[in-house]
Formats: structure tokens, sequence, C-alpha cells
């Protein structure tokens, strides 16, 4: 059985994510097999900008995002995960994935087109055992 933890500790968890993004952090959005957490990304499609205020603290295990700025696609492709970044554009936060629906980073449509606009109606994360 997985470890259960407290949701006073995973909200904390959650909380300690927007310590570290900071504000107006970047949401790549690449096709392609997602790799390893951290390891090299695949076609990149767009870049989305975080709000100012990344996110309000998490309640109940899950953190919501604030609005993300549209991006136009840079590239022609299947969307299948992102990457969001610190806003110096390097530093790593989190892989996450996207889809229409189910998954962390929820977008219109997974079929990008170079030029097109690139929305994300929401980024939730939900910290394990929520």
């Amino acid at each position: 059985m997985a470890a259960g933890y407290n949701v006073l500790l995973r909200n904390a968890q959650l909380d300690a994510i927007n310590t570290f993004a900071g504000n107006s952090g970047k949401l790549r959005i690449y096709s392609g097999t997602r790799p390893a957490t951290g390891g090299t990304a695949t076609t990149l499609l767009a870049e989305l900008t975080m709000n100012a205020t990344r996110a309000p603290n998490a309640s109940g295990g899950v953190q919501t995002a604030n609005a993300i700025t549209s991006g136009t696609a840079v590239a022609t492709g299947t969307a299948s995960w992102a990457r969001e970044l610190k806003s110096d554009g390097t530093t790593q936060v989190a892989d996450l994935g996207v889809g229409t629906s189910g998954q962390e980073v929820t977008i219109a449509t997974t079929s990008i087109v170079t030029s097109a606009t690139v929305s994300c109606s929401s980024m939730v994360i939900t910290r394990g055992n929520a």
C-alpha cells in the first residue's frame, strides 16, 4: 500500500512548488515521448507564459494555476507533454501530462499547427493520495 500523507502536509508540498517556481514562468508544450524528468526535451510546439502570480495556495492537496497566457505555435505536431520552467527559461520545475482532459495541463486540442494560437485552459497538480 502506498504512503498516505496528511492533507496539510500535501498542501505544504504543493505550496513549496510555488516558492521554487516563482512568478511569470514558462510552460512549454512538446510533442513526442516524454523523457525522464529533466531529460532532453523533444520537439517544442509552443511556449506559454505563467501568470505573474503562479498559483494560490493549495487546498485539499490540489493546486490550480492562475490563468496562463496563450502562445503561438512554433511547430506542427501532436502535443503530448509539457515542461514548466522558472522565468529564466532554463530551470526545470516539473514535467506534466498534456491533453484535452484527464491530464495536469488541459488544452483545447492536441493537434498543434505552426502559427496557431495555443491556449491552456487549466493546469492542476494533485499531490498523491489526495
